[in-house]
């Protein structure tokens, strides 16, 4: 990465942008049980109690996910990055959404500890929301999915070649939306919701929800 890249307004904001995301992803893990809570720790964050991952595979996972965002966000090709819940069908029961917004032509310096106080509210709301959750189908299975407005070809940028397409299935129904925080402040424009199958939405056929 251009150290040019990382003091513009936009580098700054990515890097604090995907730093909030780690953090945000591990803690809606902890949240739905994925794991034993042994496999995290405690830490703090702008004098927050967050949740970090112990086990290297699945600390690996999440880091190297949304830290191989860094230069796509800074060209605002992401458009949302999610955490999906999968049952046993291959079909998602839940998703938590992080619909982003980096503003490409804001000059002015960025105000690390104002952003970062904003996304901190995030953090707090993640971790009184489980009551919003849906309690996970058994043998389910998660994944990170970001949703790029656009992508250079794989030839051109070296950092396209770790992201493959997915061929996570689609509800047929628009699903039901659960806003949890939004924020608008310059240059960060962000909203998270969790999705849910619509009441409408074909059941599958072994009948897990």
């Amino acid at each position: 990465m251009d150290l040019k890249d990382n003091q513009s307004p936009q580098g700054e904001t990515a890097r604090i942008l995907v730093e909030f995301l780690e953090l945000a992803i591990t803690s809606i893990v902890f949240l739905k049980g994925v794991y034993p809570s042994g496999a995290f720790e405690r830490r703090r964050y702008m004098n927050l109690v967050v949740q970090r991952a112990r086990h290297p595979q699945l600390r690996d996972y999440i880091h190297s996910a949304v830290f191989g965002l860094l230069p796509f966000i800074q060209k605002g090709m992401v458009e949302r990055a999610a955490v999906i819940f999968f049952n046993t069908d291959g079909i998602p029961v839940e998703r938590f959404v992080f619909k982003l917004a980096v503003n490409l032509s804001y000059g002015s310096k960025v105000e690390e500890a104002d952003l970062e106080f904003s996304l901190r509210s995030f953090l707090i709301k993640l971790s009184v929301s489980e009551s919003l959750t849906k309690v996970l189908p058994r043998n389910y299975r998660w994944e990170i999915t970001t949703y790029f407005r656009s992508l250079p070809e794989a030839s051109a940028n070296k950092d396209v070649e770790q992201w493959i397409p997915t061929d996570t299935r689609q509800w047929e129904q628009p699903p039901l939306l659960t806003p949890i925080k939004s924020m608008s402040s310059e240059p960060l424009c962000v909203q998270l919701y969790i999705e849910h199958p619509s009441l409408s939405e074909p059941k599958p056929q072994n009948g897990e929800v």
